[in-house]
């Protein structure tokens, strides 16, 4: 994944490392903080996660000093810190825990959708502030215009997103009953907020997760690894959510998959329409399982 232009370059290690224990440690807060919702541990787990980093990173500049002389020095001429495993877990670390700060029960009157911008729009800004002024190492941007043109085989993609989504989506919210995690949708104004809140919660995994936990892994780990990663983040968040019973069946695909898809297309754009159009189905689906008989002529189920 490629860093912002005058960002420091990065050796990612092609198969394992010790470093990908203190990564693991931090993703696994996520998991504390959204699916057993033990604040303590994600506390604790974070805490402990920046404190391994902090000793493994300790032990990489021990043995190999002169690669690390080497690098830091080209990178301060440039006015650019070199990548540190220690500051780049630290972002993620501050993502969750401004999310981690709310309650993640989906809820459409005023004071909850503010509660929501704040904590989710803080989640973004607040890594990005801190890698950009404080960090000085510009780790974290968001590539709108990345890409160049799609290609046939994303626009196929994009139409195969809508037909996945139309026959899995509505089996899914119904049979298991999770479309109880959503606040009835029965007149305009709500379904309106609901229209507009997951369509923003949809643009804010794809900043988050992928621009920052994903982006921020990518620097230290093989693809494959930080994919995994930030998979466990992404998951945890959608199962406080909403996306409980068998969700997670439907989830881990997907939050590898727009891993794998924003590495190869280097677009956040297209990342961004994939799961907007996913969660155009989500929407439809629950409007249809709160209001039986209003979109009976639309789907199978």
């Amino acid at each position: 994944m490629p860093a912002h232009p005058d960002a420091a370059p990065v050796t990612v290690p092609v198969g394992w490392s010790w470093r990908l224990a203190p990564a693991l440690v931090v993703c696994s807060a996520a998991p504390a903080f959204f699916v057993v919702r033990l604040p303590w541990l994600g506390w604790s787990l974070l805490a402990l996660g920046l404190a391994l980093a902090w000793l493994v990173q300790r032990r990489d500049a021990a043995t190999r000093p002169d690669a690390f002389t080497t690098t830091a020095g080209a990178v301060e001429a440039a006015g650019i810190r070199s990548p540190s495993l220690v500051r780049d877990l630290s972002l993620i670390a501050a993502g969750l825990l401004v999310v981690s700060a709310i309650s993640l029960k989906a809820e459409l009157d005023d004071l909850a959708m503010l509660r929501f911008a704040l904590a989710l729009g803080g989640a973004v800004v607040v890594p990005y502030v801190l890698s950009r002024w404080v960090y000085r190492d510009r780790a974290i941007r968001f590539p709108w215009r990345g890409g160049g043109r799609w290609t046939t085989f994303q626009w196929v993609w994009l139409a195969a997103v809508l037909v996945l989504g139309w026959l899995i989506l509505p089996f899914y919210f119904i049979t298991s009953g999770v479309y109880l995690n959503w606040p009835v949708v029965d007149t305009p104004e709500l379904i309106a907020r609901l229209f507009v809140g997951v369509g923003a919660v949809g643009i804010w995994d794809e900043l988050f997760f992928i621009c920052t936990c994903f982006a921020l892994l990518r620097r230290h780990f093989p693809f494959w690894q930080a994919n995994a990663l930030q998979a466990v983040v992404f998951v945890s968040f959608l199962w406080e959510l909403g996306y409980q019973a068998w969700g997670p069946l439907l989830t881990i695909p997907f939050a590898l998959l727009q891993g794998f898809i924003f590495m190869k297309t280097r677009s956040l754009t297209y990342v961004v329409t994939v799961h907007l159009l996913f969660d155009a189905i989500v929407f439809l689906v629950l409007v249809h399982a709160h209001n039986p008989g209003l979109l009976d002529g639309l789907f199978l189920v």
